[in-house]
């Protein structure tokens, strides 16, 4: 297995709407046998208001390569989260992002390739892109939202190589247009529907419309300017994951896990709680984020294909965000397979199947486990990550 370096430094907990795509990170980390410090730069502009960015971060030290790709593959993804069975083709895992990935179904290609999975394409069922109303009108191309594209598809393989996958571009990042591209995934029977993205907390009286849909498991990545609300992670409609830095090694398990400081969580002002989250003493009267949480620290990143030359770079790159951990978590529903008995209540009733992490914050906050981790139910890691299917 690979395993990447760790390395020293804090995500410094700041506002969604005042970070700017190039600012450098340095990664939330133990100390690395060799002292490497490890960057990152997010690859998504701030959003504007009524508009959304993606939560994908691209590791700067590690030039892309051609051949043999660093970061977490396939099978470290499912070794860290207990993950035994392929999936099905009767399971559609549906990624809404914005703009188009010309390139997304060949990157696609060659990242199961390289990990020996299954070939998923047009011209076998397995994939299929459209835009947001369902055709193949797509968007202008996005370099940054491209990688995004890449990261989820190649996520969304990684945890269920069996399943089939639809790519939703919408128009713009604003949220009517990838709200449309929600309710167009709902519309072609999507099984599951990861969004990496997010932007300033907003009411279900407004967007709930988008994600109101019973029956149909929506993920949403719960944001990566540490502690404070996003939505629609926010949203009383969808599962929001948080992150954590993974790390092999450590315990029967073989791998240890902290609370990446960059997650975001915190208590929503505007939307209503989960009634499953009751008992859990989230100090929220309303929404808390987030429910769940997978691997999302550049620093503990994982394998993306991508060509369409983010920033002139082209071929395998490490990359991070909860804009990893939403298409991963998505990919254990799909697993589950039993996404249209349950809603997004379901992991709190299921919630010792989950592996609790219990240490790291995300900044400071005035209830503690809005930011901070804990035994139990805390802001950025939620229950904590899969163990297996059974929370899900």
């Amino acid at each position: 297995m690979r395993r990447p370096l760790r390395a020293v430094g804090l995500l410094a907990a700041v506002l969604l709407a005042v970070t700017a795509a190039a600012v450098t990170y340095t990664a939330n980390a133990a100390p690395s046998p060799t002292g490497t410090s490890h960057r990152a730069v997010k690859v998504c502009a701030a959003p504007s208001a009524g508009s959304a960015e993606c939560h994908a971060w691209m590791r700067t030290d590690v030039q892309p390569l051609a051949t043999t790709p660093a970061g977490y593959g396939p099978a470290d993804l499912r070794s860290a989260y207990n993950l035994t069975s392929s999936g099905s083709a009767s399971q559609t895992i549906a990624i809404v992002d914005a703009y188009d990935d010309p390139t997304a179904e060949a990157d696609l290609g060659v990242y199961r390739s390289q990990f020996g999975l299954p070939a998923c394409t047009t011209a076998n069922g397995c994939f299929r892109k459209i835009d947001q109303n369902g055709g193949t009108n797509y968007p202008r191309k996005n370099a940054g939202w491209a990688l995004e594209i890449s990261l989820d598809l190649d996520m969304a393989s990684a945890i269920c190589p069996g399943c089939h996958i639809l790519l939703v571009e919408a128009k713009t990042n604003s949220f009517a247009n990838l709200g449309a591209a929600e309710n167009q995934a709902v519309a072609q029977h999507a099984s599951v529907i990861s969004n990496s993205w997010g932007g300033s907390d907003a009411s279900d009286a407004t967007n709930g419309a988008f994600f109101n849909h019973p029956g149909t498991a929506i993920t949403v990545s719960s944001g990566d300017g540490g502690y404070g609300v996003e939505y629609p992670a926010s949203s009383h409609y969808v599962t929001a994951v948080g992150g954590t830095s993974l790390t092999g090694g450590g315990g029967s398990r073989g791998w240890t896990e902290t609370t990446w400081s960059g997650a975001g969580s915190g208590c929503s002002t505007l939307n209503a709680a989960l009634s499953g989250a009751a008992g859990f003493g989230t100090g929220c009267t309303n929404r808390a984020v987030a429910d769940v949480s997978a691997v999302a620290d550049p620093n503990t990143g994982v394998a993306v294909y991508d060509t369409t030359a983010y920033q002139g770079r082209s071929g395998w790159f490490v990359v991070g965000g909860t804009s990893a951990s939403s298409p991963i978590i998505a990919g254990v529903y799909a697993l589950a397979g039993n996404e249209a008995s349950i809603d997004n209540n379901y992991p709190y009733t299921h919630s010792s199947n989950f592996f609790d992490v219990t240490s790291g914050s995300n900044g400071t906050c005035p209830t503690a486990q809005w930011c901070t981790a804990r035994s139990g139910w805390d802001g950025p890691t939620g229950l904590g990550t899969p163990n297996g299917t059974g929370g899900f």
